[in-house]
C-alpha cells in the first residue's frame, strides 16, 4: 500500500505562486542586508549604530508580528499581506532620501512593520496550503525561495552598490518588492479555517496575540537567531577586518547549502521526528561559527558558510513545522506570529548585543562567543527530551 504522505499533492499552483511571490520579497530584502551597514558607515555611523539600524528593524517587526498573527486569523490572510507589502515598499523607497543615521532609524521602524506583517502572512498562507502530513517537507521547500534570494541578492546588492551607487540598490529593491505584490494577487488563498467548537467567552479571551503551544520551539529558534543576527549585521564589516574583499560569497555558499539541506531535513522531520534534525543541525551550526571566528581567507569563509548553512537549514524550517504541528488550524496565524517574533527578537538582540561585544573585542571574538548560544540551544532541548518530551508529534489538520 502506498505511503499516505505521497498521496497528498504538494506542488499545487497555489503553493508555487506563493513561493515565487515570497522569493521576490526576499530578493528585495536580502539586497539590503550587506549594503545597509555600508550605507550607515558612510554616513559616519560606528559598529554600535550599525547594530541599532538592524536592531530597530527587527524590534519593530517583533512588535507587529503578534498583531499580524491575530489579524491573519480574524481579518484575513490577503488583507494583512497587502498592507504589509505596501509598508515594505514605501520604506524601501524612503531609503533613497535618507541623509543621516537618525532618519535611517526612523524609516527602519516602518520597514520592520512591513516585513513582520508580510513574512508572517506568507508563512501562514504556505502552512494552510501544504498537506499536514508533508508539512516539514513543504515548509522546507517553501523556505527554498528565501534561501535562493539569500544566495543571489547579496551579491547583486554589493555589485550594484560598487558599480552604480546606493540609488540603484534601492530602486531595484523597490521593483522586486512591487513584483512580489503583483504576484501575491494571483495566490489562491484557502477559505478561513473555523473552530470545530465555538468556545465560551472565557475561552475566547484566553486566545490572545501569542500562542502558548508555540512557545517552546519559538524559544529554541531564538538562540540560533541571536547568532544569525551577528552574521547578517556584521559579516561585511568582519570581512573588512580580516581582509576579505567580497563577503557576498558567504551568503551565496550559506544559502546554497541551506537549499540542499532543507528538503531532506523536512522529510526526516516528517518521518522520524525533530530530534533527528535538531541535534545534528545544532552541531553543524556551532562548527560554522567556530570556523568563521578563525577565518582569514575566502576558502575558510566558504567552509564556515557551508557548515552554518547546513545546520541552520536543517533546524529553522523543522522548528517552524513543529510550531504549526502543535496548534489547531484556527491558531496558525498566532503561532506563526509567536514563532517569528522570537526569531526577530533573537536577530535584534544579536545585532545590538553582539555589536557591543565586537566594539569591545573584535568581530572574530564575537563569533567565537556566539558558540555559547548554540550551547544554550542544545542544553534546553536535551532537558526537554530527558523530561519525556515527544520526539514526534501528530500534525494538526
Amino acid at each position: 500500500m502506498a505511503d499516505p504522505v505521497e498521496k497528498q499533492a504538494l506542488w499545487t499552483r497555489a503553493f508555487v505562486v506563493t513561493s515565487i511571490s515570497n522569493l521576490f520579497l526576499f530578493l528585495s530584502f536580502q539586497m539590503l542586508i550587506p549594503t545597509l551597514p555600508i550605507f550607515v558607515e558612510r554616513m559616519g555611523g560606528d559598529a554600535t549604530q550599525v547594530g541599532l539600524v538592524i536592531g530597530v528593524f527587527t524590534i519593530s517587526a517583533l512588535l507587529v508580528r503578534p498583531f499580524a498573527g491575530k489579524w491573519l486569523d480574524t481579518i484575513g490572510r490577503r488583507n494583512v499581506l497587502l498592507i504589509g507589502l505596501s509598508l515594505f515598499i514605501l520604506s524601501v523607497v524612503g531609503y533613497y532620501w535618507m541623509t543621516v543615521v537618525s532618519l535611517v532609524l526612523l524609516i527602519r521602524v516602518v520597514h520592520g512593520f512591513g516585513w513582520g506583517m508580510t513574512t508572517t502572512a506568507y508563512g501562514t498562507i504556505a502552512s494552510d496550503i501544504i498537506p499536514p502530513k508533508r508539512r516539514g517537507e513543504g515548509m522546507g521547500y517553501f523556505g527554498l525561495s528565501s534561501n535562493l534570494a539569500m544566495a543571489l541578492a547579496p551579491l547583486l546588492g554589493i555589485w550594484l552598490m560598487d558599480s552604480f551607487g546606493f540609488g540603484y540598490v534601492f530602486s531595484i529593491s523597490t521593483a522586486l518588492a512591487v513584483t512580489s505584490m503583483l504576484l501575491s494577487r494571483l495566490i489562491t488563498i484557502p477559505p478561513p479555517i473555523k473552530r470545530d467548537v465555538i468556545p465560551d467567552q472565557a475561552g475566547a479571551k484566553r486566545e490572545g496575540l501569542f500562542e502558548k503551544k508555540a512557545f517552546f520551539p519559538s524559544f529554541l529558534v531564538m538562540f540560533l537567531a541571536v547568532s544569525y543576527g551577528g552574521i547578517v549585521s556584521f559579516i561585511t564589516l568582519f570581512g573588512a577586518e580580516v581582509g576579505i574583499a567580497n563577503v557576498g560569497w558567504y551568503f551565496f555558499a550559506n544559502a546554497l547549502m541551506v537549499m540542499l539541506v532543507r528538503p531532506f531535513a523536512g522529510v526526516i522531520f516528517d518521518r522520524r521526528g525533530h530530534a533527528w534534525v535538531l541535534l545534528p543541525g545544532a552541531l553543524l551550526t556551532a562548527t560554522g561559527l567556530l570556523v568563521l571566528s578563525y577565518t582569514d581567507s575566502l576558502t575558510m569563509l566558504i567552509i564556515a558558510a557551508l557548515c552554518y548553512g547546513a545546520g541552520f537549514g536543517a533546524v529553522q524550517p523543522s522548528l517552524m513545522a513543529w510550531t504549526i504541528n502543535r496548534v489547531p488550524p484556527h491558531r496558525r496565524g498566532a503561532a506563526n506570529g509567536t514563532y517569528f517574533s522570537a526569531f526577530d527578537l533573537g536577530i535584534g538582540a544579536g545585532a545590538m548585543l553582539l555589536g557591543t561585544v565586537a566594539q569591545l573585542t573584535s568581530y572574530s571574538m564575537m563569533y567565537r562567543l556566539s558558540l555559547l548560544l548554540v550551547a544554550g540551544f542544545l542544553v534546553t532541548y536535551l532537558i526537554y527530551l530527558l523530561r519525556g518530551g515527544k520526539i514526534k508529534e501528530a500534525a494538526s489538520e
